[in-house]
């Protein structure tokens, strides 16, 4: 009894056993397959937030203001006082050492021994303006360097707009594809039923079959451009390269237009390198005024103390030395820099000149990106309302040839040709609404206003 009872254990182990690694395998997988690939839906906001933060562009133009910054508090430290402090000694062998002078004769020492400390501290008082055009030269480049982060933020903020609506396209037509896709195939079980009855020919079954499998080129080679974007934004967004973006919806035509004016005005009032533009001529009105310091006088405050031993031992002793102190007043004078500066002054206006000439070209070029992205933006919406247009003409014909199918008026190739025609306005459509919201974000971006 005892045997019978323990001879199925091994039968039952094993299987418990096989039962377990089939379980343990099937959790891998699936646990292989999360890792492998995770779907995240974001919306545009979302997306814009992401990769503004993972940016490395941006990380590096902040490293640009961390260096003005520097520069700045480099030029504020030239105002403040310099010091040093030295000490020598030195030891001197004197050979001959009597001088005879007429009657009388003086004698030196065969050897001497010197110790010399000395401390010093220099305050500038008046140094011709010079301190104070560095402070203001470089507080300026400081805001230049920040209006740069601001610029490369809404060069950003486009390209990542850009490809959340190239995708947003590319998932779109997808849908439409899978659509048609869904209607050939009621058409192909129709047709199919109609060559059974002996209502239409081999032929007419093989034309909506072939319509397909073009429909499924197409969107094979839509797949492929999804799987471009999708790792593409996945990058930009600092996200895990087998992140599977989901777009959520967007808005595409639902901006108001304004006169072309408003877009102008607010270009010139928000865009970086007008502003930018601005700086640099204060710069150069800076740089104006620092050279013509070159010419005035200095003057600085000193202290110093010194520290003489004539003795071997540079440890002082009992009248073995002197420590003399002196205060004064310093003034220098540089007369010469009062013809050998004309050529630097006249260089320093020629280039605030040209910053004034590059601020009109930088405001006809403005002129001209605003102008040229409201047209682009104007010519998206109408093309959009032609498009919801050949839509319904478009939906109507392909009812009215479905209906003439089925009562056997219109051949299968009209049938087809109505379909496609359908199929392709719907494509149509969604890429032109696609487009139009990407046209306003653009104005936006030429008006300085794409992060505002």
């Amino acid at each position: 009894m005892t045997k019978q009872m323990h001879k199925p254990a091994p039968a039952f182990t094993k299987g418990w056993k096989q039962y377990l690694f089939k379980s343990l395998l099937g959790l891998l997988l699936i646990g292989g397959k999360t890792v492998a690939a995770q779907d995240r839906t974001l919306t545009l906001d979302e997306a814009i937030k992401l990769g503004l933060e993972n940016s490395k562009t941006l990380k590096y133009s902040q490293s640009k203001i961390d260096r003005a910054v520097s520069q700045y508090n480099q030029a504020k430290d030239l105002a403040l006082p310099t010091g040093s402090v030295s000490y020598m000694y030195s030891r001197a062998q004197i050979p001959a050492n009597t001088l005879n002078l007429g009657p009388s004769s003086f004698s030196l020492p065969k050897s001497a021994n010197a110790n010399l400390g000395i401390v010093s501290i220099a305050e500038p008082i008046f140094a011709g303006g010079k301190f104070k055009y560095a402070k203001e030269s470089t507080d300026l480049l400081v805001q230049v360097a920040r209006l740069d982060v601001d610029n490369d933020k809404d060069q950003i903020t486009y390209g990542i707009i850009s490809a959340y609506y190239n995708l947003y396209k590319v998932l779109q037509n997808k849908k439409v594809v899978e659509q048609n896709i869904a209607t050939v195939d009621q058409q192909i079980k129709q047709a199919q039923r109609f060559f059974e009855q002996g209502i239409v020919t081999k032929n007419d079954v093989l034309r909506f079959q072939l319509q397909r499998s073009d429909i499924e080129l197409n969107g094979i080679e839509l797949e492929s451009n999804r799987k471009i974007i999708n790792y593409n934004l996945d990058i930009l967004l600092g996200l895990p390269e087998t992140t599977q973006i989901q777009v959520d919806q967007v808005n595409t035509t639902d901006h108001p237009l304004l006169p072309l004016t408003n877009y102008l005005d607010s270009a010139y009032t928000n865009r970086q390198e007008l502003k930018q533009s601005d700086l640099r001529t204060r710069v150069a009105e800076t740089n104006i005024k620092n050279t013509r310091a070159d010419r005035l006088p200095t003057l600085a405050a000193t202290v110093g103390a010194y520290y003489v031993n004539t003795s071997l031992v540079p440890i002082p002793k009992t009248g073995n030395f002197i420590t003399p102190i002196t205060a004064g007043l310093a003034l220098s004078w540089n007369f010469g820099s009062l013809w050998s500066n004309k050529n630097r002054e006249s260089e320093a206006r020629i280039e605030r000149d040209q910053t004034v000439i590059n601020k009109g070209i930088i405001t006809d070029n403005l002129k001209n990106e605003v102008n040229q992205n409201y047209q682009n933006y104007l010519s998206a919406l109408n093309r959009v309302n032609l498009l919801q247009t050949s839509i319904t003409q478009a939906t109507e014909n392909n009812r009215l040839q479905e209906s003439r199918y089925k009562s056997s008026i219109a051949s299968a190739t009209d049938r087809a040709d109505a379909q496609t025609l359908l199929y392709q306005a719907q494509i149509n459509l969604e890429l032109a609404k696609a487009d139009a919201g990407l046209a306003y974000y653009n104005l936006l971006k030429s008006t300085g206003k794409i992060n505002k």
